[in-house]
């Protein structure tokens, strides 16, 4: 309703301290179509959040404020909700966001909003369980067992998790945690709010709450539409019935006139399942992933080259180079307005060039990259460089079988993993930044446990020498400066031929950079 009024791209939550009077006019709209809980405008008043627009540092005037507007607006007519959604970022692994900071992001905004007098905390559009059970320790910390707690998460149309977990899964394990009430809320519409909902029903017994987004397709879901759901809602065993986005004051008319109405036919909760154990699957053995793993496993020295992908759909020259240089594997990354890298790595492994795929050059959601990783098997791409522990786990999990969500896949994935830049006890291999110094070399390799690949990128100038140094942070020795600054290009090509020869012996292979397969003879 706020943004309806055309304040956009700015923080909603903030508008508590700088149009106070909207926000009420807005409680108030909704008062007098019948809400018997109106939820305060602090749904992204966390830190992480409200940092994106410049308010880190008014957290709890933000999220008093919220409270105090919806209390003058609902006086002793309705209850007010202590709003709380997820941060907006993701947890670790697969963020940088560690479970105890987002922990404590959350006690922050519950802190305010139990100051502020909330009669309950709702904690809505959670997609992942991690982050919403952070979300609910921290309201027990903060309000105690006094105040209720409704937890709720976001599905897609599916009924699933963005991670894939099933309805029956995430009510067992929020049910576990002290809330009083598990909904669903947001989501792609009614329609699928209700069948999770209808799944969830037999593995609780804590009040189910349902309010389904409104607005999130065109056109916009009727008020006598989700009035109809609601009744829905209701006979499958709903304690509290509403709508999410899009919602406007039309629609909880309609919906209030339904509970009113409604004749209590309750349907009775189906008798729960006991789920059947996700069984994992045994990793394939390393030696077995790939040629290049084989390799590695057999001690042999491996030579490898960095190509950007095709920048149309012909991929011909990039693999005539590849077959040229008589690689052990080709590192292929994604680049803008360029064939993808798993598309162009599928092309060459199909004429018999292995290839390694470099994960974590674009941003990607976890649930985008497992998909890519499962395209990568499907294609026959055996190899994958990450640039985090989370994607690092993210492949072991496909190798046993499993998906984000803890779900098993039916079959498994058989992919060696390599770690970018440091090491990490998941990964099979490591594979350095271009190296240009020797000792930092040796630093590196010193009590590294698995298979170093040291990456060599020979420097073309004194320019891209003080680039590496003081933009990408890699040490370059003052003597490969000097050489540079007399022989130019030439001279960082012999110098990156040198620390080859350094490297025979000490470290697994190398993966060669920025340079043109011609020149690798």
């Amino acid at each position: 309703m706020l943004a309806r009024r055309a304040l956009v791209n700015r923080s909603l939550d903030e508008l508590n301290l700088s149009l106070p009077a909207l926000v009420r006019d807005v409680h108030r709209d909704f008062l007098a179509a019948g809400a018997d809980i109106i939820q305060t405008n602090t749904f992204g008043a966390n830190r992480a959040r409200l940092g994106a627009f410049g308010f880190a540092d008014r957290v709890r005037a933000v999220n008093l404020a919220g409270v105090r507007i919806a209390r003058e607006a609902a006086r002793e007519a309705a209850f007010v909700a202590g709003t709380v959604g997820p941060l907006g970022t993701s947890l670790a692994p697969w963020g940088t966001v560690r479970p105890e900071e987002a922990r404590a992001m959350f006690r922050e905004q519950i802190d305010a909003l139990v100051a502020g007098g909330v009669d309950l905390l709702m904690l809505e559009t959670f997609r992942s369980l991690d982050e919403l059970e952070q979300a609910v320790l921290a309201a027990r910390e903060s309000a105690g067992a006094e105040i209720a707690v409704i937890a709720q998460v976001s599905v897609e149309e599916d009924g699933l998790l963005i991670d894939g977990t099933a309805p029956e899964d995430f009510a067992r394990r929020i049910d576990a945690w002290v809330v009083d009430g598990i909904g669903v809320n947001c989501s792609t519409g009614p329609k699928s709010v209700l069948e999770a909902l209808e799944r969830m029903a037999p593995y609780t017994e804590k009040a189910l709450c349902a309010m389904p987004s409104a607005g999130l397709r065109k056109p916009l879901v009727s008020a006598e539409y989700l009035a109809r759901y609601a009744a829905r809602f209701l006979r499958a065993g709903a304690k509290i019935v509403g709508g999410c986005c899009g919602v406007t004051p039309e629609h909880i008319r309609a919906v209030a006139a339904e509970v009113q109405e409604f004749s209590g036919e309750v349907a009775p909760r189906a008798v729960a399942v006991e789920r059947p154990a996700v069984v994992e699957w045994e990793e394939v053995p390393f030696a077995e992933k790939s040629g290049l793993a084989r390799k590695l496993s057999e001690k042999r020295f491996v030579t490898l080259v960095q190509m950007d992908p095709p920048v149309g759909a012909d991929a011909s020259r990039e693999i005539a180079a590849a077959k040229a240089a008589g690689m052990d594997a080709v590192a292929v990354a994604d680049r803008a307005r360029r064939l993808s890298a798993a598309a162009t790595g599928s092309l060459m492994e199909r004429e018999g060039v292995e290839t390694m795929l470099v994960l974590g050059m674009w941003a990607r959601s976890a649930i985008e990259l497992q998909s890519e990783l499962l395209g990568a098997q499907a294609a026959g791409i055996r190899n994958v460089l990450c640039s985090s522990a989370g994607e690092v786990e993210m492949v072991r999990r496909l190798n046993h079988g499993v998906d984000l969500g803890g779900n098993a896949l039916g079959s498994r994935t058989s992919l060696a993993v390599g770690m970018m830049g440091r090491a990490s006890g998941a990964a099979d291999f490591l594979v350095t930044p271009p190296m240009h110094d020797a000792a930092a070399l040796e630093e590196i390799l010193r009590g590294c446990e698995v298979a170093v690949i040291v990456g060599i990128r020979p420097l073309q100038s004194v320019r891209e020498a003080e680039y590496t140094m003081h933009e990408l942070g890699l040490a370059v020795p003052a003597e490969t400066i000097a050489r540079l600054s007399v022989g130019g290009a030439a001279e960082g090509l012999a110098i990156a031929r040198e620390m080859l020869e350094r490297v025979r012996g000490l470290a697994a292979g190398v993966l060669w950079i920025g340079i043109e397969t011609t020149e690798l003879h």
